[in-house]
């Protein structure tokens, strides 16, 4: 589709259309989701230490133990997920995937072979 990635915030971000949870905002949002019921519990143990640790830290955030660890939480499962869905490129190849996804695939017949004779277990 042309002009689809035009927008892209700077050089080499690819958007696979996913949206990103990305950031305190985002946390945030997910955590006063009004479509959801926050019905769901998690249970952690810890030492006494690190709990204090994460109480501190907390009471320095101005909010509550439970609010901090799970918006903390869902940043990191974010980070985590968001190299699974966001690729940095430089120009060249930016152009290049670009290039890729307009053109069709090369034929391959030996491919296509594979593909259509049973295999092993069939």
């Amino acid at each position: 589709m042309p002009g689809r990635h035009a927008a892209r915030p700077w050089p080499g971000y690819f958007c696979s259309c996913q949206k990103l949870a990305y950031g305190c905002l985002t946390a945030t949002r997910l955590m006063h989701s009004r479509n959801e019921h926050h019905s769901e519990r998690i249970n952690l143990r810890t030492t006494p230490t690190v709990k204090r640790l994460l109480q501190q830290a907390a009471a320095a955030s101005h909010k509550d133990l439970s609010e901090f660890i799970l918006e903390h939480a869902i940043v990191a499962a974010a980070r985590i997920l968001a190299d699974r869905r966001l690729f940095l490129l430089d120009e060249g190849r930016w152009q290049q995937l670009l290039d890729a996804l307009e053109h069709s695939p090369k034929d391959r017949p030996r491919l296509k072979q594979l593909f259509t004779e049973p295999g092993l277990l069939d």
